[in-house]
C-alpha cells in the first residue's frame, strides 16, 4: 500500500507539540503542504524550523476557542495555500476534577477548546471541501468519550459530543466525498500526560513519573504507552485515498486498553 498526499493542504491544530506535530510530520513526508496552529508563537516557529527540511509548512498563531481565532487560521492557510483539504482538529487539554468542582468556567473552556474549535473550522473549511469534492476531517477525542471514568468531566463530555459531531458529519459529507473520522487516544506519551503528573505532585502525590508510568503499563495489552508517530501514522492513513472506504469511525488508539462497547 503507497499512501501519499502530493498536492493535498492540511490544517493541524495544536500542531506545534505532541500528537498534532506527529501528524503534521507524517502528512509532510507523504507530500502534503502543511499549517500549523497553535497559540504559543514562539514554540510553533520552533515546530516550523524543524519541519520545513521535509516540505512547505507554516506556522499560524491562533487561539481556536474563540470564533475570531478560528477564521483568523483558516484565513491564514487560505492565503498561504489556496485551501484546506485535510483538517485535523487536534487542539485541547484535559480539564479533570470531581463533579462538583467544575465551574461553568472550565466546562465552557472545555467545550469551546475541544468542541467549538471542530465545528467552526470544519464550517469554514466545508464549502472547499465540497466544491473539490474530496475532503478529510479527522478529530482527535479520547477513550473516554465512549467509556467516561469517574473525574472525568468535563473533558469526556466534550469528547462524546465531538464523537456525535463526527457521526453526523461523516453522513453528511458522504456525498461529496468528504470522509469525517476520530481518534480516540488512550495513553499516549506526550507533554499532557507529564502536566497531568506534574498536577498530581503538586496536589501532594509523592509518585514519580517512572512509577506513574509502569502502573500505566500494567493496565494496557500491549504493555506499553503509545508513541505519537503512532498517532501521526494513523492520520496519515486517514487523510489518504488508501482510506477512501472508511468514514463515521472512532478508532481506538490505546493498546487495547478500553473495553468493548
Amino acid at each position: 500500500m503507497i499512501i501519499r498526499l502530493d498536492g493535498r493542504r492540511a490544517l493541524v491544530t495544536g500542531g506545534s507539540q505532541g500528537l498534532g506535530y506527529a501528524a503534521a510530520e507524517g502528512f509532510l513526508k507523504a507530500g502534503a503542504s502543511v499549517a500549523l496552529v497553535a497559540r504559543g508563537a514562539e514554540a510553533l516557529e520552533a515546530a516550523r524550523q524543524a519541519l520545513s527540511p521535509l516540505g512547505p509548512v507554516i506556522a499560524v498563531s491562533a487561539d481556536v476557542s474563540t470564533a475570531e481565532g478560528c477564521a483568523a487560521a483558516h484565513a491564514a492557510v487560505e492565503a498561504a495555500f489556496g485551501g484546506v483539504d485535510i483538517l485535523v482538529n487536534n487542539a485541547g487539554t484535559s480539564t479533570r476534577g470531581p463533579f462538583p468542582t467544575v465551574t461553568d468556567a472550565m466546562w465552557q473552556a472545555d467545550l469551546d477548546l475541544k468542541l467549538f474549535a471542530a465545528i467552526r473550522l470544519t464550517r469554514l473549511a466545508w464549502a472547499g471541501m465540497v466544491e473539490r469534492g474530496w475532503g478529510r476531517v479527522i478529530n482527535t477525542l479520547n477513550t473516554g468519550a465512549k467509556v467516561p471514568l469517574a473525574q472525568g468531566a468535563p473533558t469526556a463530555v466534550s469528547r462524546a459530543a465531538g464523537l456525535s459531531l463526527t457521526k453526523i458529519l461523516a453522513n453528511e459529507g458522504a456525498p461529496h466525498g468528504i470522509l469525517v473520522n476520530a481518534i480516540l487516544i488512550g495513553i499516549i506519551e506526550s507533554n499532557q500526560w507529564h502536566k497531568r503528573h506534574a498536577a498530581a505532585v503538586a496536589a501532594g502525590s509523592n509518585q514519580s513519573w517512572d512509577d506513574w508510568a509502569a502502573e500505566a503499563r500494567r493496565a494496557v495489552p500491549l504493555g506499553r504507552l503509545g508513541k505519537a508517530e503512532e498517532f501521526g501514522n494513523l492520520a496519515t492513513f486517514l487523510a489518504s485515498d488508501a482510506s477512501g472506504y472508511t468514514t463515521g469511525t472512532a478508532i481506538n488508539l490505546d493498546g487495547g486498553r478500553t473495553p468493548v462497547v
